[in-house]
């Protein structure tokens, strides 16, 4: 059993800045690639960045130079730095993490959301 567990979110005025942590707990025996989606109301949910276990990043051009993700892999922990936020990028914001844990002798292997947490920029 595994646990995505995110915090950070809130309420910041456009040009603020927000940073959100996810924490994975449980059975787990490792974690491959981490990120961050957001769905707006009324929209998908869309990508906004992942992070490979090696560091290596990838981000929606919606984000690009003004969100950074980052993980710490002792902490099984992902974080998204958001900086310069615009009211477009109100949204719950969903982490992400694609993992492998295990039960007894049995692994299993897949991805894992976490609950959400609300980020509303206001103008």
């Amino acid at each position: 059993q595994v646990q995505l567990v995110e915090s950070g979110g809130g309420l910041v005025q456009a040009g603020g800045s927000l940073r959100l942590s996810c924490a994975a707990s449980g059975s787990i025996f490792s974690i491959r690639a981490m990120g961050w989606y957001r769905q707006a109301p009324g929209k998908q949910r869309e990508l906004v960045a992942t992070i490979t276990r090696g560091g290596s990043t990838n981000y929606a051009d919606s984000v690009k130079g003004r969100f950074t993700i980052s993980r710490d892999n002792a902490k099984n922990t992902v974080y998204l730095q958001m900086d310069s936020l615009k009211p477009e990028d109100t949204a719950v914001y969903y982490c992400n993490a694609d993992i492998t844990w295990y039960s007894g002798s049995i692994y299993y292997a897949g991805d894992n959301w976490g609950q959400g947490t609300q980020v509303t920029v206001s103008s």
